[in-house]
């Protein structure tokens, strides 16, 4: 018995000290957005802001486009979300309900793609775009978005598809309905939660990338939040700390925001299907 509570007791403790190493960052960020310039320069910093101030969120707004770049990012990740959807939602029913070759095709395709780092998919991608004339616009850039988050999207409504019980689409088929008329009728409106998380998922993943949209947007007007976060980065590399925390923890609020809804379905698309009834 004891030895039980004493296991117990150190897992919480270890998820305590976890919890606490995730915080860490957005907490002293939180800290550092509201301190003047004289403790930030301070040799003894500290958590708690001794005269806690606003200037860095004013100074943030004044020294670059944080509405305009927040717009963009907005634009860039709702167009990624609901294309996304659209396209994930029928692949992923035809993946989870038919098991033959290009189905366990584009399963190892789905699985295969997340080992590929964003260097080396960089330069044709460039090509491709450059081609279709879609560098420098956001269009361009939903693109990309859309088919990086495709297969995680696949994977995650491929586990709710496979919840949904078949007997259902049986008995609409036995009605009539033609597979299309099931996918809507039938099957869509149990995917909803699904659905959701995966379009969720898919905003949080497209707010929050730098890589491709700095190497594929150069026009200021045209850039993202990420990328506008490193202008407040000097040339020698002297960082404008206390707007750059400002801006960086409102830039932060949208994808907590959205992963704090998300995170249970998201859970719960990788469970779904694992076991059978």
């Amino acid at each position: 018995m004891r030895t039980r509570t004493g296991a117990r007791a150190a897992q919480y403790a270890a998820l305590l000290c976890y919890l606490a190493f995730l915080a860490f960052p957005l907490l002293w960020l939180l800290s550092t957005a509201f301190k003047s310039p004289a403790e930030l320069g301070s040799l003894h910093p500290t958590w708690i802001p001794r005269h806690p101030t606003l200037a860095n969120f004013r100074q943030a707004f004044d020294e670059q486009p944080l509405l305009r770049a927040g717009l963009n990012s907005l634009l860039a990740a709702i167009g990624a979300a609901v294309i996304a959807v659209l396209l994930a939602t029928p692949m992923a029913y035809v993946m989870a309900r038919r098991r033959g070759v290009l189905s366990r095709a584009a399963t190892a395709w789905v699985v295969v793609s997340q080992a590929f780092p964003f260097v080396l998919v960089i330069i044709p991608l460039f090509l491709v775009l450059k081609n279709l004339r879609l560098i420098d616009s956001l269009p361009g850039l939903v693109m990309v978005y859309v088919v990086w988050a495709l297969p995680f999207a696949l994977w995650m409504l491929g586990g709710y598809v496979r919840a949904v019980p078949v007997e259902l689409e049986e008995a609409a088929a036995v009605d009539g309905a033609g597979r299309l008329r099931t996918l809507v009728s039938v099957t869509a409106p149990l995917l909803a939660p699904g659905i959701v998380a995966t379009g969720l998922f898919a905003f949080v993943t497209a707010w929050n990338e730098f890589f491709f949209a700095l190497v594929l947007l150069k026009t200021p007007e045209k850039q993202t939040l990420p990328v506008v976060l490193t202008h407040f980065i000097g040339a020698e590399g002297v960082a404008d700390l206390g707007p750059l925390a400002a801006a960086a923890f409102l830039a932060t609020l949208p994808s907590l925001l959205v992963f704090a809804l998300v995170q249970r379905r998201i859970t719960g698309g990788m469970l779904a299907g694992a076991v059978k009834s």
